[in-house]
């Protein structure tokens, strides 16, 4: 049923207010390929821009869609929206921002509040690089909504079906009903109505959300208080109960503090004893520490002497291995020297054999010169024959004559030789008896150390009294250990 009155007519309702406006004039600057402020004049008519491929024609009908609010780099032929901005040539640097100002005529309540009454608009987009965009209406500062819904109230836009590019003709051949719809909103004027029940939807969801979680916050304040109530008596209850505590404590704990002075005392007089006993342990530990001090003291003397007498058997060792090392190299040279005297007796008496040879050849020569004077003066005849066995037998006898030095030469370099090797044989001799005197000596030191070492007896003697000693000094440290202990405990 109606609650409107049978006789009450219903108005019908208001058709929406088309809202138009005119517009004069389009200016670029650093937009794409606009490095320098463009003007474009919007003249009554159509007005048309012709131009090869390239130069720009396209970039004109984007910046009047960048400046609508566009904000899809790719339908602006770009991977992000800085892509836009100029970004120079070999001739021109690059401009970091980018800005397109709209100029609207006969446009009354087409801005938003509090312009709505400006009948000449100025919308700008700017683009800084890195920074993002910002728009103005006749310089206030505006949202992006803002301007996008302005234009949709003009049945335009960056994306309106008034705008047709490229392929957009086949696009709307081939559109489905609801892309026709929007065709047919715009064209009956109503897409800023459409843009405006978007927000207000948006808006209507957002605050049933917003209701929604007012209402479960609700829901948990009520829970809270609850759980708040019960906290409250609870705490009432537990101040109560704090209070009779408290005087339960204050009643024990005077309870205690007798009880504890009377431990107290029991404590002091536990603690004198265990002093007196901590004073005996002292003492008999100190005792102890002082016999195990004397026996640490005599026992270094036996072990240095051990120490001494070890050492010197150590050294008397390696000096006897050093003495036999000698001795060893002084044998092996009296047999080399008595080698070389061997091969220089050989040498000597070869010598002497050669020798010997050249006198027998001297000798011979002379009984051949004795004979050669008498047949010289028997055989005149065979002078001839005489004078050259002359020559001959006078050149034998000046190579015997030089066999004969070098021989003598030879036994006299043999002799020197030889006593050479007899002097080193002489040596040998010496260093040998005096090698065998120093070995001698060393077995008598090493018998007179063996003498002087500390005897077996003494040192376990000594041994003995230090493990004594050492016992009785851990006796001493466990009673020290459980006086102490015993004292702790009547402290505690």
């Amino acid at each position: 049923m109606s609650d409107t009155p049978p006789d009450t007519e219903i108005p019908p309702p208001e058709e929406p207010r088309r809202l138009s406006a005119k517009l004069a004039r389009l200016r670029i600057a650093g937009f794409k390929s606009f490095a320098e402020s463009t003007l474009v004049e919007i003249m009554p008519g159509l007005t048309g821009i012709v131009g090869p491929n390239g130069c720009g024609k396209s970039n004109v009908v984007e910046s009047l869609r960048w400046a609508m609010g566009e904000s899809s780099a790719r339908s602006l032929r770009g991977g992000e929206m800085d892509d836009v901005i100029f970004a120079g040539t070999s001739t021109r640097p690059a401009r970091n921002l980018a800005e397109v100002t709209i100029f609207l005529e006969e446009a009354p309540g087409v801005a938003p509040a509090p312009l709505e009454r400006e009948t000449e608009l100025e919308i700008v987009r700017r683009l800084t690089r890195g920074e993002g965009s910002s728009y103005r209406i006749n310089g206030r500062e505006v949202r992006q909504r803002d301007v996008q819904t302005m234009f949709a109230d003009l049945a335009s836009g960056p994306r309106a079906n008034g705008m047709v590019s490229q392929g957009r003709v086949s696009q709307l051949i081939a559109a489905k009903p609801e892309e026709r719809r929007t065709v047919l909103e715009e064209a009956a004027g109503i897409s800023g109505l459409r843009a405006r029940k978007h927000e207000a939807e948006l808006k209507l969801r957002q605050a049933e959300n917003n209701l929604a979680r007012a209402e479960d916050l609700v829901a948990q304040l009520d829970a809270q208080q609850e759980s708040l109530g019960r906290q409250a008596k609870q705490a009432a209850r537990y101040r109560n109960i704090s209070g009779l505590i408290r005087d339960a404590e204050a009643a024990l704990l005077a309870l205690q503090v007798a009880r504890a002075a009377l431990a107290m005392d029991a404590a002091e007089k536990a603690a004198q004893e265990a002093r007196a006993s901590t004073r005996a342990a002292e003492a008999e530990a100190e005792r102890a520490t002082i016999a195990h001090y004397e026996a640490e003291r005599a026992i270094p003397t036996p072990r240095m002497a051990e120490a001494e007498a070890r050492t010197a058997l150590e050294r008397r060792r390696i000096e006897a291995e050093g003495v036999e090392a000698a001795l060893a190299r002084a044998v092996a040279a009296l047999e080399g020297a008595s080698n070389t005297a061997a091969q220089l007796s050989a040498d000597l008496a070869h010598a002497q054999a050669v020798e010997e040879d050249a006198k027998a050849n001297e000798t011979r020569l002379t009984r051949e010169d004795a004979g050669l004077a008498s047949a010289e003066s028997a055989l005149p005849a065979r002078l001839a024959e005489t004078e050259t066995l002359l020559a001959s037998t006078e050149a034998e006898a000046r190579a015997r004559e030089a066999a004969a030095e070098t021989a003598t030469q030879h036994a006299a370099e043999a002799a020197a030789q030889a006593n050479q090797v007899a002097s080193e044989l002489a040596f040998a001799e010496q260093r040998h008896g005096r090698l065998a005197e120093q070995a001698q000596r060393l077995v008598t030191e090493h018998a007179a150390a063996e003498a002087a070492a500390v005897p077996p007896e003494a040192l376990e003697q000594a041994a003995a009294a230090v493990i004594a000693a050492e016992t009785r000094l851990s006796e001493a440290r466990a009673a020290l250990e459980t006086a102490e202990a015993a004292r702790i405990a009547t402290a505690a």
